[in-house]
C-alpha cells in the first residue's frame, strides 16, 4: 500500500525535519537549580535545519536555568554515527543519537566495523528523547509505489555517517538491494527536500520526528507519497535490526494523507560515559523529563519518562540515570 500527500495540502508542525547538533555550555544557572557536581559540557546532535538542534537548545537551556553550576551550548555536527565517534574521542561529553546506530557503536558493527570505537564499554545510555520515524518520500512523477521501486532511480539516502543512511541501507539490504542499485544522493534534509521539488531526485529517506516539516514543505510544490515498509522486507528488517520496531504513521498525520502508511521507528536518545558525574546524570534527565511541557517544540510533547528506556539495547544506563528511573517506578 502507498500513501499519498496532495499536493500544498501537508499539515504539521513547522518543525524542522533533520537530526541538529548541541553542546552543553553557555546559559545561566537558575538560583533554585537542582544541586549537583556540574560542570560545563558539549552535545552534539545533528544538523541545524534539523529537529535535534532545535529541540536539543530548548533542554539545554532547561538543563542551565535548572541544574546548578552546569552550562549547556550548541553546535552542530554529521549527526548519529559522527556523534558516536566525537562521543568516544572526548570530544563530546554528551551526544543525541539513533539507538540502533549506538548498539551499532559498542558492537563494532556496521559503519563501526573497519573503524571500531576505541572505548565502546565507556558508552552509557542516560534517556530516550522522542521517537525517531522512518519516512521515504517519493515523488508521485517518479511511479515509485514500492521499495523495490527505488532500484534505478535517483534516491536520497542522506548525510553521510547519519542515521538516517545507515537506515536507508539497512531497508534496502533487507530488500535484496544495496546502494549500488540506485543512484544516491547524501544530502542534508533541508536540501533533499529541495532537490525533491525541484526534480532532482525520485525520492528520500529521512529519519524525523512526525509530523515532518520538511514533507511540508515538499508537498507545497510537489506530489508525493509516503512509501510503505512491508512484507518480508519489513520482517527481515526487524529480524537483522532488533532496534526497529514498526510503527503506523495515522491517516490524517499530514493533511491530503488518506490512508494510513506503515514504516519503522528508532529513538534519539542520549548518550553519555561513565565519566559522567553520577548526581549531573541524574540531574540531567530528571530536568529533561520533568520540565518537558517547557519544550516549545512540536516534539517536546513526546519527551516522555515512560519510554525514557524503551530499547536502550546493549548499552548499560548510566548510574545516576538509572538511579532515577528507579526512583520513578521506570525501571525495574
Amino acid at each position: 500500500m502507498r500513501t499519498r500527500l496532495r499536493t500544498g495540502r501537508l499539515a504539521g508542525a513547522t518543525a524542522a525535519a533533520a537530526a541538529g547538533v548541541i553542546a552543553l555550555a553557555g546559559c545561566g544557572v537558575g538560583d533554585s537549580g537542582a544541586g549537583g557536581a556540574g560542570g560545563e559540557f558539549t552535545m552534539a546532535t545533528g544538523s541545524t535545519g534539523g529537529t535535534y538542534y532545535p529541540l536539543g537548545s530548548e533542554i539545554a537551556k532547561i538543563w542551565s536555568d535548572n541544574i546548578e553550576g552546569v552550562n549547556v551550548s550548541t553546535q552542530s555536527s554529521g549527526a548519529s554515527v559522527e556523534n558516536m565517534r566525537l562521543l568516544d574521542q572526548g570530544e563530546n561529553e554528551l551526544v543525541m543519537a539513533i539507538n540502533g546506530v549506538a548498539a551499532n557503536a559498542v558492537e563494532g558493527s556496521a559503519d563501526f566495523e573497519d573503524e571500531p570505537l576505541s572505548n565502546p564499554g565507556e558508552v552509557r545510555t542516560l534517556g530516550n528523547v522522542y521517537p525517531e520515524v522512518l519516512q521515504i518520500v517519493a515523488t508521485e512523477e517518479s511511479g515509485i509505489e514500492t521499495i523495490e521501486d527505488l532500484e534505478g532511480k535517483r534516491v536520497d539516502i542522506g548525510p553521510p555517517g547519519s542515521g538516517t543512511a545507515v537506515a536507508a541501507q539497512a531497508v534496502l539490504e533487507a530488500y535484496g538491494m544495496s546502494t549500488d542499485d540506485v543512484e544516491t544522493f547524501n544530502s542534508t534534509f533541508e536540501d533533499a527536500a529541495s532537490k525533491l521539488s525541484d526534480g532532482q531526485t525520485d525520492a528520500a529517506f529521512a529519519i524525523l520526528a512526525l509530523p515532518a516539516g520538511s514533507i511540508e514543505q515538499v508537498a507545497t510544490s510537489t506530489d508525493v507519497r509516503l512509501v510503505d515498509i512491508t512484507g518480508d522486507g519489513l520482517d527481515q528488517l526487524t529480524t537483522d535490526n532488533p532496534s526497529y520496531s514498526p510503527l503506523t504513521i495515522d491517516a490524517g498525520t499530514y493533511n491530503g494523507q488518506d490512508e494510513p502508511a506503515e514504516t519503522v521507528t528508532n529513538w534519539a536518545t542520549l548518550y553519555g560515559t561513565s565519566e559522567l558525574d553520577e548526581d549531573t546524570a541524574y540531574n540531567l534527565v530528571k530536568e529533561m523529563y520533568e520540565r518537558a511541557d517547557e519544550i516549545g517544540h512540536d516534539v517536546g510533547s513526546q519527551v516522555k519518562l515512560e519510554t525514557a528506556t524503551d530499547g536502550s539495547g546493549p548499552i548499560d544506563f548510566h548510574p545516576g540515570a538509572r538511579r532515577y528511573y528507579e526512583e520513578e517506578g521506570a525501571l525495574e
